[in-house]
């Protein structure tokens, strides 16, 4: 495409600085999470097809490789964070080459990085399962899939960039449609590598290399053909963009790392109630985030947003985008929770869960899943925080929440009812620092209000 090209300039058009914020929230928030769930369903196709092995060592070994996946998913996550909010900013100030240019050096720059931390949790594995508690058998099943399905997390975080690219764009429907094809792919060739070839565990991370990279490819796609594509690689420009990119990435990577590193003391914890709480505890953390899809969806969904209206100087709008992110965000986890209350038990029966592992899905179709509110406070604040400069807002409160607001109420609760506490006392920590980042985030949007005032005279 050309530079003059009309599809090009209107992909410049900064869309949210005008129009009802509400509905740029929902629209933004539910496409969003269709593309994220997607990812996550990946691997709850995954466990889905491995419970009906009916081996529970290979379920709980999923269970853990589950915890490293997070970890390294995350670290994208933060990477992609970064890059869409400098093209949002640019686009909010008109800048449509700018935003090409720092699209270009972000992807660059984060598969770089993205490549070198994926490379070495490869490389520390054995000692990584370890730590989880995985042991014998589980452990030795754990680390073969992990490194097979370690291969294709790079293609993963390339998709994951590529997406919020689009999503700085306005493009919803096409940032959702990148982990979508995903999970189709998925969908396809887990049966027929599992069962048809006989391959099991080894078939289930087969067919997860092979949705990573339909991700990547339908990232890269659209942006080619809709927004301009990327722009020429130079020394100068991305040593340039990444310092800027850096600025966020840092602590964007720090405060996505926080979920991981808490659910990984959880899984600790977990371990010696046996494999079967282990199982229980996968299936519900694979339930988590296709269930609340929306709610994990916001931090990226609402980011853009903030942005193009903080470039725009429409502090009015931010704040306004914060409450009504918070309102939607009540509303889905209310509607949420009844949806799986009622269906509970059909989703334990097709998990063919029996026992603790029942117990632990029926701990989460109900109070687990309302506690998480407190959850999304922190997504929504932690995008508000990001997007005007404050990243290392976000990682204080996070940090905080996965380990002062979460170990100690495993311990504590996990004592008094076994490893259905440990599950309470992670949800509950969540509530304090839940109020802790909206208050920063009301602070953040005062100090940005402040500034320009001071400016403005």
């Amino acid at each position: 495409m050309t530079a003059g090209s009309p599809s090009k300039i209107a992909s410049g058009k900064a869309k949210f600085v005008e129009g009802n914020l509400f509905r740029h929230v929902a629209v933004m928030a539910l496409t969003s999470s269709v593309g994220l769930m997607a990812i996550f369903i990946v691997d709850l196709i995954n466990i889905l097809y491995i419970s009906w092995l009916e081996d529970p060592v290979l379920t709980a070994a999923v269970g853990y490789a589950g915890a490293v996946l997070f970890f390294t998913t995350s670290f994208g996550i933060g990477i992609s964070i970064a890059v869409s909010a400098l093209v949002a900013r640019a686009l909010g100030r008109g800048d449509a080459g700018l935003a090409r240019r720092q699209a270009t050096h972000g992807m660059v720059a984060g598969m770089a990085v993205g490549l070198g931390f994926t490379l070495l949790v490869w490389l520390l594995l054995g000692p990584i399962v370890g730590l989880l508690g995985a042991e014998g058998a589980t452990a030795e099943a754990c680390v073969h899939f992990l490194r097979i399905v370690l291969l294709g997390q790079p293609f993963l975080m390339l998709g994951m960039i590529g997406a919020a690219i689009l999503r700085a764009h306005g493009d919803a429907r096409r940032a959702m449609m990148v982990t979508v094809w995903g999970a189709v792919a998925l969908a396809i060739a887990d049966p027929l590598l599992i069962f048809g070839a006989d391959l099991g565990l080894t078939g289930a991370a087969l067919a997860g290399v092979l949705s990573r990279l339909v991700i990547a490819a339908m990232a890269i796609l659209p942006i080619l053909r809709d927004h301009g594509g990327f722009v020429p690689v130079t020394w100068g420009g991305l040593r340039e963009d990444a310092r800027a990119m850096a600025a966020i990435a840092a602590p964007a990577v720090l405060t996505q790392l926080a979920t991981p590193i808490g659910q990984a003391f959880v899984t600790r914890l977990i371990a010696p109630y046996g494999e079967a709480a282990v199982a229980g505890m996968a299936i519900t953390g694979r339930l988590t985030p296709v269930a609340l899809g929306v709610i994990f969806a916001l931090s990226g969904a609402v980011g853009p947003i903030i942005g193009q209206n903080a470039g725009a100087g429409r502090m009015d709008r931010v704040r306004r985008t914060f409450w009504d992110a918070c309102l939607f965000m009540g509303i889905v986890i209310v509607t949420a929770t009844v949806v799986l209350w009622f269906a509970r038990e059909p989703l334990a029966d097709l998990f063919r869960a029996e026992g603790m592992t029942r117990d632990l899905v029926f701990l989460f179709c109900g109070p687990i899943c309302l506690l998480f509110f407190f959850n999304g406070l922190i997504f929504v604040s932690n995008a508000a925080c990001n997007n005007l400069g404050k990243p290392f807002q976000s990682t204080l409160v996070n940090w905080g929440r996965h380990t002062l607001g979460t170990v100690p109420f495993a311990l504590w609760l996990g004592g008094i009812w076994g490893a259905e506490g440990v599950l309470i006392g992670q949800a509950v920590g969540g509530v304090v620092f839940g109020l802790l980042a909206v208050w920063l985030a009301l602070r953040v949007m005062a100090g940005v209000e402040r500034a320009a005032a001071r400016s403005n005279r």
